[in-house]
């Protein structure tokens, strides 16, 4: 664990002036990068509280362009997916997990893109992607979905940053999973709720 954090620590460290220079597109390519091919567990999220804390009034060009990063980053790993992703997955994983988990993604759509790329690692996310790729989800839901969890996390851990500086820092690293399984947990009951609504609706007579 010490070893891992050391990692996070140097790479942090090589990443946050060349994105402090560049400003929000400096946080989108990293946010980019993250979520295609090349994995930078929780960087993006340390780089938006790190920049906020130096600019506040810069906090929603700095969510937005994270999580524009984010999204058009999952949009490549979706593509690739949907172009073809289906081997790569079943010589990855196990046949029976791989069906449960189409069977998930078309069942229920964007929650289970939307409740997971909220949470932040240790959280597997590009599993969903590649499964929302292979299970055919339309490209306008899938963008939406990933927008709207990324959103909230990224535009609400500049926002917290922007309103309480460095109090928000302590905060976001003690309770950010806490926070975000709690967020999640809405989204879920929210979700549930509208789909029993709408059976409802439709059971009702005319």
């Amino acid at each position: 664990m010490d070893r891992l954090r050391d990692v996070f620590s140097r790479i942090l460290e090589w990443i946050e002036p060349v994105a402090e220079q560049m400003g929000a597109p400096g946080l989108a390519l990293v946010a980019f990068l993250d979520s295609s091919f090349i994995s930078l567990p929780q960087v993006a999220d340390a780089l938006v509280v790190a920049l906020t804390l130096k600019h506040p009034s810069g906090w929603l060009g700095y969510g937005l362009a994270t999580t524009a990063g984010s999204v058009a980053g999952c949009y490549v790993i979706y593509a690739a997916a949907k172009a073809g992703g289906e081997a790569f997955l079943r010589r990855r994983f196990h046949g029976r997990h791989i069906d449960r988990g189409l069977v998930l993604v078309q069942k229920h759509g964007w929650l289970t893109l939307t409740v997971p790329a909220l949470m932040p690692p240790p959280m597997p996310f590009k599993i969903f992607v590649l499964l929302a790729g292979v299970a055919g989800i339309r490209p306008w839901t899938f963008v939406g979905a990933v927008a709207l969890g990324r959103g909230v996390r990224y535009g609400g851990e500049a926002y917290l940053t922007s309103r309480y500086g460095e109090r928000a820092t302590g905060f976001i690293s003690d309770h950010l999973s806490a926070f975000s399984i709690a967020l999640a947990g809405a989204m879920v009951a929210g979700g549930v709720g509208l789909v029993l609504w709408r059976r409802r609706g439709r059971r009702l007579p005319a």
